[in-house]
């Protein structure tokens, strides 16, 4: 299973992207500074440059420890991870159906718990990474735990 990005999120960008922009002004600014001026300058670009390396270790950090964050899950019984039948009602079984006759299906107990994360409030990219399961699953999950919100509501 696989839990890793190759696009950062949004405000990660933003962040990234602002400490970059830094970067390349701390280098215009010392361009066209006076020579007497240089030592000064470039101590204070060396202390925004060191504030910039710990807010990419900050971003870093902390989705580093979102990946490490357990999923909000019923513990495992005897025969796997078992939820009540109020947790699955509404769970679209008829939908589901022909998922799990497919070749390399997922298993049961994993849409399951994606269900418990859809009707949660998680979005399918989400559930479908954290989960190992297909990315069309997890948005029908989604899409089902959407429509029994807007029904009861």
């Amino acid at each position: 299973m696989t839990t890793s990005r190759t696009h950062p999120r949004s405000a990660e960008a933003a962040v990234l992207l602002t400490v970059l922009s830094l970067l390349v002004l701390e280098e215009i600014a010392l361009g066209l500074a006076k020579e007497d001026d240089r030592p000064v300058i470039g101590g204070i670009l060396i202390g925004v440059s060191g504030t910039g390396l710990l807010v990419v270790g900050a971003v870093l950090l902390s989705r580093w420890l979102d990946l490490r964050r357990p999923l909000p899950l019923p513990p495992p019984g005897p025969h796997g991870r078992e939820y009540s039948a109020r947790a699955l009602e509404g769970f679209p079984m008829e939908a589901v159906r022909p998922l799990l006759l497919a070749e390399n299906a997922p298993q049961l107990g994993h849409l399951y718990s994606g269900w418990m994360l859809a009707r949660a409030g998680r979005p399918a990219p989400w559930i479908a990474r954290r989960l190992a399961i297909p990315a069309d699953a997890a948005r029908l999950l989604v899409d089902a735990a959407r429509s029994a919100r807007l029904d009861q509501g």
